[in-house]
């Protein structure tokens, strides 16, 4: 019997991560999005290329075997999609899951399938598939919440792959770097067992692998981001020339690894060995990544479990160092106004209308009594304090 799976968002992650993961596992994929332009695209095409970059070139792949549909235009068909699916994955965005939700709790609920079905979020967020779940739940009948779990299982997931800027006239091609890493906790699968993904990295405990990838892969990129952007830098690799920026980067990981060997017992050395391999990736020039779209939703960036406030707050509690991630973050929090992002207008909006007790706690949800709590003040009191 053919497989299905069912992707919700047709952007560059979703067709070029986790549908070419999904392809080649022998999945037929089903893209759901509310872009028309995406829809349209997807479905006058019968193929699109996914190329891999390294350093040691560029290798092609074409994916087939897909449809999309508009959930915006047809719910009733993506219903139907889900409900005799075998996974259903996302890649929306975690502000877009309270809107995914309620079409997939439909889906759920009409399930008569035998097996329950695979539900994974593919985020940058801690928990995704956590809260896309709290939605579906808050969208079903409180009298088939006790069967739901016969219907679906639910498994978070730790996702790793750099998508640069593509082409202008790239269309539904899509140019990403070789380096992946997808790793999905197995236990919610108990006894039925988890879907045959072979690209998918299953594990009894996701929490070391999240915590490494989003303090290391994405506090480091972001980092180069922000004083990149700052010191009027244009790309990742740009800014990683820089040795005074490559030094600060460096030095803010050197904090994060001492969490990450302190809370999850990996030792020094294998820490150290993946900090800098991820340096490198991010330094590479193929990838001609911009420190615009890095840094891009900065709000989302400062909150209290990303990658500056999540690891800083937890070595302030540990009594270790944090001085390196609070830099990072005051770099943040002048990433202000930037030309299509909406998040850094509201960043420079929630910095000039509160005072700096309410902007602080606004932006990083930081209560008055935690460590990093005063630190982090005044740094936004003295962004706040420039700018007047």
């Amino acid at each position: 019997m053919a497989k299905k799976a069912v992707q919700f968002g047709g952007g560059n992650i979703g067709r070029g991560f986790v549908a070419e993961f999904l392809h080649t596992a022998g999945y037929e994929v089903v893209f759901v999005d509310v872009v028309d332009s995406v829809i349209n695209s997807l479905n006058e095409s019968s193929s699109y290329n996914v190329t891999e970059i390294s350093e040691e070139g560029e290798t092609t792949k074409t994916i087939t075997n897909y449809r999309a549909i508009n959930s915006k235009h047809n719910e009733s068909d993506v219903v139907q999609e889900i409900a005799s699916a075998d996974v259903v994955t996302c890649a929306v965005g975690p502000n877009i899951l309270k809107f995914i939700a309620p079409v997939i709790a439909k889906g759920i609920d009409a399930r008569t399938e035998a097996k329950p079905l695979a539900v994974i979020a593919c985020e940058n967020a801690i928990g995704a598939t956590d809260t896309l779940h709290g939605f579906i739940k808050e969208n079903t009948n409180p009298d088939r919440l006790t069967s739901l779990y016969d219907r679906a299982q639910f498994a978070n997931s730790a996702i790793d792959r750099i998508v640069p800027n593509q082409p202008a006239d790239s269309g539904l091609n899509v140019r990403i770097e070789k380096f992946y890493e997808w790793v999905v906790e197995k236990t919610p699968f108990g006894e039925t067992g988890h879907p045959d993904i072979p690209a998918i990295h299953w594990v009894d405990n996701l929490e070391p692998y999240i915590e490494r990838k989003l303090f290391t892969v994405n506090t480091g990129h972001a980092t180069t981001a922000y004083y990149g952007y700052n010191r009027g830098k244009k790309t990742i690799a740009e800014a990683l020339s820089d040795e005074e920026i490559r030094s600060i980067v460096h030095k803010v990981l050197d904090e994060t690894a001492s969490l990450i060997v302190a809370k999850h017992g990996i030792s020094e050395q294998e820490q150290q060995e993946y900090v800098n391999k991820i340096v490198s990736r991010i330094s590479n020039p193929y990838l001609e990544d911009q420190v615009g779209r890095v840094g891009r939703a900065p709000v989302r960036k400062l909150s209290r479990k990303e990658r500056f406030i999540g690891p800083a707050s937890q070595l302030a509690e540990r009594g270790m160092s944090f001085e390196n991630l609070l830099g990072a973050a005051e770099m943040a929090l002048r990433f202000q106004n930037v030309p299509g992002d909406e998040e850094s207008v509201e960043l420079a909006r929630v910095l000039k209308e509160n005072k700096v007790d309410g902007a602080t706690t606004q932006l990083t949800g930081l209560e008055e009594g935690h460590p990093l709590y005063a630190p982090m003040l005044a740094r936004v009191h003295q962004v706040q304090q420039e700018a007047q």
